[in-house]
């Protein structure tokens, strides 16, 4: 049970953002369903659980069809989103701000880790432009849908874990 709702939550999100959300016309982009998913599980669960499921998320998304860049990009983006976010792994302390705060970083890491990778490898479509509109459209749809799904996604992990587990004295 505990693998199987961290596995359904990327699944469904990545589902409904291929099926769904790419084809709503949206200016400059899109909301990242899935990084917040990632960000949900990796307050949760820590760093090295988010690295984890950001990377096996990102490395689904590669190959998702209609997938038009190299396998790794969205891997490498996205396990670095799940790392940074686990750093603020404790609940109990954190505030709705500071939740839709992580949101807006690790969106803005996600779009900047993926346009950087690209440049890198000789992408023609990273551009200034394309990457600033990019960059305010994915932080601003994610931070809107954020209160929405990362509660839902964090309370179903939390459901799933055994009792006792990341406990720390």
């Amino acid at each position: 049970m505990r693998r199987l709702v961290p596995t359904a939550l990327v699944v469904t999100a990545l589902l409904l953002q291929v099926t769904l959300v790419n084809r709503i016309p949206l200016p400059n982009g899109h909301p990242d369903l899935v990084v917040l998913v990632v960000v949900a599980l990796a307050l949760v669960r820590g760093p090295e659980y988010g690295a984890l499921v950001g990377f096996t998320a990102g490395l689904l998304a590669d190959v998702v069809p209609p997938a038009d860049h190299t396998v790794g990009r969205l891997a490498f983006a996205y396990a670095l989103v799940g790392y940074t976010a686990g750093l603020l792994e404790d609940a109990e302390e954190r505030s709705v701000l500071v939740t839709v705060g992580v949101v807006a970083g690790a969106s803005a890491l996600a779009v900047c880790a993926y346009a950087g990778v690209g440049a890198l490898l000789g992408d023609e479509r990273i551009t200034l432009v394309a990457l600033r509109n990019a960059l305010l459209a994915a932080v601003i749809y994610d931070v809107v849908l954020a209160p929405f799904i990362v509660p839902v996604v964090s309370g179903a992990a939390r459901r799933a874990e055994p009792a006792g587990h990341g406990v720390r004295p």
